[in-house]
């Protein structure tokens, strides 16, 4: 078998067989200028004077192509040497810019920066807190009544048995909001349900997914926010990038889904059928509320007068 030597600066390097010469010059590490010997030549030659020897036409002629402004393949048939080119009619290529258009997908787990970032306004938060609190106050309010009962059934009743029924409950609506929260958040897309119907998802300030750690401690730290009067959430209404207080401890952000993606221009600012329709929704339950509170307050001061 015939070996090779090419000239690397004022060293020489080899010897190597053909199939190494010819997959270094795919991967660019030798040129057509790179000089040349085997045993049995006069002298050292440019690689481009054995390329017929060498079997180098094909990338030759790519290689020419390139310098002259068309393609450079040599990446291609380097793909194609080593088994990484993709399969027939798969790959960024393969799709005819004559067919139809489809729907836009992107990996929400990695992310692409550089892009403009639409960071989520305070309503579409409500209205994907509202959703998600519907989501979460059946089951939770269901598991917690069953548990609540045998533990009402086990006990001796009274006003110790009362308090463990509202412990237990209280924690398993806790327990399951940490699950449902901590989960939906870490997940590939960064999303409960009701942020996914919003079109909305959490991520690290550098538009990172975060780990089920940060998720679950951010979650802990809604309710700091929570019991500061809401005011930990109103602030997602006045900072720079509508982050809450669970926000800022948590290093997190809530943003259009298709920020630190690689097609950031399918970001929406406006709110969205969805966030209008459940806002409005929940004006309306808000406003029944408060007016069957006023008509109790008011049934009761008839009676007591």
């Amino acid at each position: 078998m015939t070996e090779w030597y090419y000239a690397e600066g004022q060293q020489r390097q080899g010897p190597f067989p053909v199939t190494d010469i010819r997959q270094r010059f795919q991967r660019g590490q030798l040129t057509l200028d790179t000089l040349v010997w085997r045993e049995g030549m006069g002298q050292w030659a440019a690689l481009r004077q054995v390329v017929d020897e060498l079997g180098l036409q094909t990338l030759a002629e790519a290689t020419d192509s390139s310098a002259s402004g068309g393609f450079d393949l040599r990446g291609d048939y380097a793909a194609i040497d080593n088994g990484t080119a993709p399969l027939p009619g798969t790959g960024a290529l393969s799709r005819s810019p004559y067919s139809a258009p489809g729907a836009a997908s992107s990996d929400y787990s990695r992310a692409v920066q550089g892009g403009e970032v639409v960071y989520a306004g305070f309503w579409k938060r409500v209205a994907a807190y509202l959703i998600d609190y519907v989501v979460l106050v059946i089951p939770s309010g269901l598991l917690g009544g069953v548990l609540g009962a045998v533990v009402g059934v086990a006990g001796s009743g009274g006003t110790g048995t009362e308090l463990l029924i509202q412990a237990v409950s209280g924690l398993v609506g806790l327990l399951i909001g940490m699950g449902y929260y901590g989960w939906f958040h870490a997940s590939r897309g960064g999303a409960t349900l009701g942020k996914m119907a919003v079109g909305i998802k959490v991520v690290r300030s550098s538009g990172e997914r975060i780990t089920l750690g940060r998720s679950i401690g951010r979650y802990f730290a809604t309710i700091l926010s929570s019991i500061l009067l809401c005011i930990g959430y109103l602030m997602a209404a006045f900072t720079d990038r509508k982050q809450a207080l669970h926000d800022m401890m948590c290093d997190t952000v809530v943003v259009d889904r298709w920020a630190f993606t690689d097609q950031p221009h399918l970001q929406r600012r406006e709110l969205g059928t969805v966030t209008i329709v459940v806002l409005a929704l929940g004006g309306i339950g808000v406003f029944g509320l408060f007016a069957l509170l006023i008509g109790v307050v008011a049934m009761a001061a008839r009676m007591a007068g």
